[in-house]
């Protein structure tokens, strides 16, 4: 019989409620559908399926159904409706705060994840209920588009279907951070980051992302995040214009402005002549830039800035008159170089020193 295994607890009163009810043809009095509602709940916080609690209903209906020649069908079926709907209404009303319930707690989880904020032993523990092993390397992307996005945009809700169609339940965590995309996964599963990548990619109309280093531990996750963003920053001030960007290629970097009063001074110290140039320093700092970022071969470097080939020459001799140092010179490359990356990583002339 349907509904058979569903204890007889969520159906107490129902019997007296049909009879009564269906022997006048009233509708159910505001304390019945109430009490059907509190049971409605209960059965939700018991775990029981809906389908197989309205078999129940069903079920009893059937064993309980008014013999009276007065009471029509008609009546007893309404008032079987009533009940089983203002069950349903309450079994569903828990069922939305526990997933509310839940919602609160993956975000409380997620933000000690993700800023360390947590005790690490209780935070590994917690972590195995979303599917994470914290004793594991994991490694976390992190996914910025034009526009900021929360949980249920239909962005990350794309991002996340093609992950789990493609490589189902691999421990991973798909979630949204300060508008971003974030994706944690196993440290040993570069291909479910190079995926979501990918994906994130096209889902954000050419957003650009971020992968940190793989990183153990419960503290790993924190580490990796770091990484990402502040390989995303670094990508936004040195104007690079790669879709994907790892953490592991951009390690120098963090080496370079360790020392921020050394680096100051070698910008400086190096570049500070530049201000005698008409138009200001910046203009000629441009052209150093692209002419690295080029390979130091002038006619690219030109396309780039829209000058013609001589007007790049003319600039990088003036660069060398007022420095000393020649751009075209492998001894002198390595530290005017250097040097522009400390004025792109400092804002330097924008931000004097």
């Amino acid at each position: 019989m349907a509904g058979q295994d569903i204890p007889e607890e969520y159906l107490d009163g129902y019997a007296h409620i049909l009879a009564a009810a269906s022997s006048t043809g009233r509708r159910l009095t505001r304390e019945e559908l109430d009490s059907r509602r509190a049971l409605g709940e209960r059965a939700a916080d018991a775990g029981h399926g809906l389908r197989a609690l309205v078999g129940a209903h069903f079920a009893a209906t059937r064993a309980h159904w008014p013999v009276s020649r007065t009471v029509r069908a008609d009546s007893v079926l309404a008032a079987a409706e009533q009940a089983v709907d203002a069950f349903a209404e309450g079994y569903e009303r828990a069922q939305r705060l526990a997933v509310r319930q839940e919602e609160a707690a993956r975000r409380e989880f997620i933000d000690d994840l993700l800023y360390g904020r947590s005790d690490l032993g209780l935070l590994a523990e917690r972590a195995e209920r979303f599917g994470l092993r914290l004793s594991y390397e994991h490694a976390v992307a992190v996914a910025q588009g034009p526009s900021g996005y929360e949980e249920g945009h239909p962005v990350p809700r794309e991002v996340e279907r093609a992950l789990i169609g493609r490589f189902g339940d691999r421990s991973i965590l798909l979630t949204t951070k300060d508008g971003r995309l974030v994706c944690v996964a196993p440290g040993d599963q570069d291909e479910v980051l190079r995926f979501f990548a990918k994906q994130a990619y096209a889902a954000t109309g050419g957003g650009r992302v971020a992968i940190g280093r793989p990183q153990p531990g419960p503290g790993g996750v924190v580490q990796s995040y770091e990484e990402a963003l502040n390989a995303l920053d670094l990508a936004e001030r040195l104007e690079i214009d790669e879709p994907v960007l790892r953490a592991a290629d951009l390690l120098v970097y963090p080496v370079l402005t360790r020392d921020r009063q050394a680096m100051a001074d070698l910008v400086v110290n190096t570049l500070g002549p530049l201000h005698q140039a008409r138009g200001g320093a910046q203009p000629l700092i441009d052209t150093l830039a692209a002419y690295f970022d080029s390979g130091c071969v002038a006619a690219e470097a030109a396309r780039r800035l829209a000058l013609s080939v001589r007007a790049l020459t003319y600039r990088l001799e003036r660069i060398h008159q007022l420095t000393g140092a020649n751009p075209s010179d492998p001894v002198h490359r390595y530290t005017l170089q250097t040097a522009v990356i400390g004025a792109r990583l400092l804002d330097w002339p924008a931000k004097p020193f």
